[in-house]
């Protein structure tokens, strides 16, 4: 039976608190995109979040949600420390899976007659598909447990990158209290030798040019100007990751029964904030965030290296330099104002992005003025967004915003819907240049799985949940 909404306005719709509800949903969409919303589960799953202990405010869906494991991808939700609870369906299972987007002072001119050569450099530099690993970077349990509990630092420590890409990374890259001690020995087996690698399905490592500038200010402050090269990479915390999610499954299950938590999805299993087993589970969730930190600093080193060998000049004479980097999939603790009161939240964003506005403190200074950088991937043949937060972010969704397109297409019917095109001829006709680990991987990702990003863009700036700054154009694309 189909979830019954209401319309506030053109961008904004309500799931109204019923059944077993504790409060409301709100569901950000327009009337373009809702039918594509509706066609699978994902407002059940809205539905289903709002029943959880301690949440605040609402249960949040994005415009680019859609089904995932217990939580919405693309929900954001929050829940008080006394009385509220973490759930490892409301991260993911790649925790930490996020965006960087890297600058440069080349425009599309200076790619010329290089760009096959450059994408051809960084598909041999950034190992991807399932089970990559790197050859020249393997690490033993001591140099783990660092990288688990110091993050990106970590990496530039060790020679892969600058000490000022660390302030450019949503919470300098190092989420704090991370317990390696509870990442299981299959976790840390299946990490040890995947940190600087792209990993399998969604991922992708971009080469594009910034084609149009909405917001001079913030572009200026980002470091944007039309006609530049820009790089996104967007990996998460691999196969590390997936285990420690997988680990605490089964701890979650037996903590919903012990706290007598009523579940009306074992996919929501949780525990309260207040226990053990949460406590457990953030400590081994923030060392598998620092993990997916770490990896995109190596990948972003390996981007700088492949430029410089091609291009003949240095990243530092190429200006190679971070604009910034967000987590899409993560549980963390925030001070928010509710009814007038500052309070301590746990926000779990999953497939959402963390929009800060401007003046906040954990925004880069040189961004404080415009607001933090909303990094918002397309499909691989379309366009990309950078945005900027708001202080209606701030207000109405604990400062977040959408994280991507959103999947219109299990990988599966889209292979079905690929089958016999010539995928990688399509995307040069298109000036794009399409290198991937398996052709399956290509074909999961045809443009036309994923909605249209421009669509998605339309309701969060529509309903003021960031700002456009820049619109990006792909000219390489390296899938996982």
């Amino acid at each position: 039976m189909a979830i019954p909404i209401e319309k506030i306005d053109d961008f904004t719709w309500r799931l109204r608190r019923h059944g077993k509800m504790r409060v409301d949903g709100i569901i950000y969409a327009s009337e373009k995109i809702l039918p594509s919303i509706t066609e699978d589960k994902a407002l059940d799953q809205v539905k289903n979040v709002a029943t959880l202990p301690g949440i605040v405010r609402a249960s949040y869906a994005m415009p680019d949600i859609h089904w995932g494991y217990g939580f919405p991808i693309g929900g954001v939700a929050a829940f008080d420390p006394s009385g509220g609870v973490v759930s490892p369906g409301g991260v993911g299972y790649d925790i930490n899976c996020g965006v960087r987007l890297l600058r440069t002072n080349l425009t599309r001119s200076d790619l010329q007659g290089r760009l096959r050569n450059l994408i051809e450099a960084l598909f041999r530099e950034i190992p991807s598909g399932v089970g990559a690993h790197r050859k020249d970077l393997k690490m033993g349990l001591s140099d783990l447990k660092r990288l688990l509990r110091k993050g990106a630092r970590w990496a530039v420590e060790n020679g892969y990158g600058e000490p000022e890409d660390i302030e450019h990374l949503e919470s300098q890259g190092t989420i704090p209290d991370a317990a390696p001690e509870e990442v299981s020995e299959r976790a840390r087996e299946r990490g040890k030798d995947q940190c600087g690698t792209l990993g399998s399905g969604n991922h992708f490592v971009e080469v594009d040019y910034v084609e149009q500038i909405f917001d001079r200010e913030a572009a200026a402050a980002f470091g944007l100007f039309e006609g530049q090269v820009v790089v996104h990479i967007h990996s998460g915390s691999r196969g590390l990751g997936y285990q420690v999610c997988d680990d605490f499954l089964g701890v979650m299950l037996a903590a919903s029964r012990r706290y007598g938590i009523e579940l009306v999805d074992r996919q929501l299993c949780c525990a309260p904030l207040a226990s053990d087993e949460a406590r457990r589970y953030l400590g081994a969730m923030a060392a598998a965030a620092n993990f997916a930190f770490g990896n995109r600093q190596v990948m972003a080193d390996s981007v700088r290296r492949a430029f410089a060998r091609e291009l003949g000049r240095s990243p530092r004479d190429l200006g190679i330099e971070t604009v910034y980097d967000v987590a899409h999939n993560i549980a963390k603790f925030e001070e928010h104002e509710v009814e007038g009161k500052r309070r301590s939240l746990c926000v779990h964003r999953k497939g959402a992005t963390r929009a800060f506005p401007p003046g906040h403190p954990e925004i880069p200074e040189a961004y404080r003025e415009v607001g933090q950088p909303v990094l918002i991937p397309g499909d691989m043949a379309r366009y990309s967004y950078v945005a900027a937060g708001t202080e209606t972010a701030w207000r109405e969704t604990f400062g977040s915003s959408c994280h991507g397109a959103g999947r219109m297409m299990s990988r599966m019917k889209a292979k079905k819907a690929a089958r016999g095109r010539r995928i990688y001829e399509e995307m040069e006709r298109q000036g794009i240049i399409l290198r991937s680990a398996t052709l399956d991987g290509a074909l999961e990702e045809i443009p036309e799985a994923y909605k249209d990003v421009a669509d998605v863009m339309d309701v969060v700036v529509g309903a003021g949940l960031c700002r456009a700054v820049a619109r990006l154009k792909p000219v390489g694309v390296i899938k996982g």
